[in-house]
């Protein structure tokens, strides 16, 4: 029997996946010794500064990942996910990272961000179910 009981929080905060993540760096950096990660953000904002699209993401040991890349219904079709994309490139290259990494469902734009350049490196079928999971990759070198 273990000593500490696993309890399940149904209704977990962001707090509780940002300590999960902490955790998780601290780890990483203690197996590989790189310490350089860095959040990533980029905002399309309207003049009254309301937030209509942006990618999230991290750079750390030479890769980019983009966690999040979402664009306001209104602006979708207008290049914003390309000037997007192409900006948090350019910025993953000053933070040093060779590649860029990313994950789209089917019923996202996996084709997107094959015709910007990436190129899937694997694919998970029926998930979520009746669709797929595409990973992406595009290398700076």
């Amino acid at each position: 029997m273990h000593a500490y009981p696993v309890e399940v929080e149904v209704h977990s905060t962001f707090h509780d996946g940002a300590f999960l993540e902490d955790q998780f760096y601290a780890y990483n950096v203690e197996q590989t010794g790189y310490d350089d990660g860095t959040s990533l953000t980029l905002w399309v904002k309207s003049p009254t500064g309301e937030r209509l699209a942006g990618p999230h993401g991290w750079a750390w040991g030479g890769s980019c990942y983009i966690q999040d890349l979402w664009g306001h219904t209104d602006l979708r079709g207008q290049g914003y996910g390309t000037q997007l994309l192409h900006a948090a490139e350019q910025e993953a290259r000053t933070c040093g990272c060779d590649q860029m990494v990313l994950s789209s469902f089917s019923v996202q734009a996996p084709g997107f961000y094959q015709t910007q350049g990436y190129e899937v490196f694997a694919l998970l079928e029926n998930h979520p179910r009746h669709h797929r999971h595409y990973y992406l990759r595009k290398r700076f070198v």
